[in-house]
């Protein structure tokens, strides 16, 4: 029982800070949305502190795994490229939500340096695959004037995450297709 009321909050925080960022959410929030009391809440996640460093550690294990499917998936640099970008798109839910990451990045005042800590990481990981992806469709020419791969990546995370904001504030998806539109015509076979 511990353990699936646990995964409840994270998914019913997640939910929340996806929709309405860290701060437009309370623990009575949680325990509304899970069925529980407040303080069951915080016998689970001490702080919204801790809450929050447990949904980045969450997350990054989900898009981590993410990306070895997509590895597995796609052999091409291109397809690679198209499928996080995809992942990224399918993550507004209807220009409704946002990545957590670019959730919480909107929050980042009101986190603790742990959570930060967390995000970077995140980002880092990303990063890092994002080069090896550029590397790869620059390799097999399926992405079109690579350059550098780790200067293509420092650009592209930003630009999916900017191009999430602005898909969200217009709760409209098209926003990031016309954000990304530049990118996605590199994209070969």
């Amino acid at each position: 029982m511990s353990l699936d009321t646990k995964t409840a909050l994270l998914d019913a925080a997640e939910r929340a800070a996806r929709s309405r960022g860290f701060d437009g959410f309370s623990y009575a929030d949680l325990a509304a949305d899970v069925g529980i009391r407040k303080a069951s809440v915080h016998h689970h996640f001490p702080s919204k502190a801790a809450l929050s460093v447990a949904l980045m550690k969450r997350y990054y294990s989900d898009l981590e795994a993410a990306c070895a499917e997509i590895d597995a998936e796609w052999a091409s640099g291109a397809g690679r490229l198209a499928a996080l970008i995809d992942r990224y798109r399918g993550a507004l839910d209807g220009g409704q939500r946002l990545c957590l990451c670019v959730s919480f990045s909107t929050s980042v005042e009101s986190l603790s340096s742990d959570t930060v800590r967390e995000m970077t990481r995140f980002r880092s990981m990303m990063l890092d695959w994002l080069a090896k992806t550029f590397a790869r469709g620059k390799a097999d020419g399926t992405i079109w004037q690579v350059e550098n791969p780790a200067v293509e990546a420092a650009a592209t995370l930003p630009l999916l995450e900017g191009a999430q904001l602005a898909a969200r504030v217009a709760q409209d998806p098209t926003r990031f297709d016309e954000a990304l539109a530049l990118l996605s015509r590199r994209l070969g076979a």
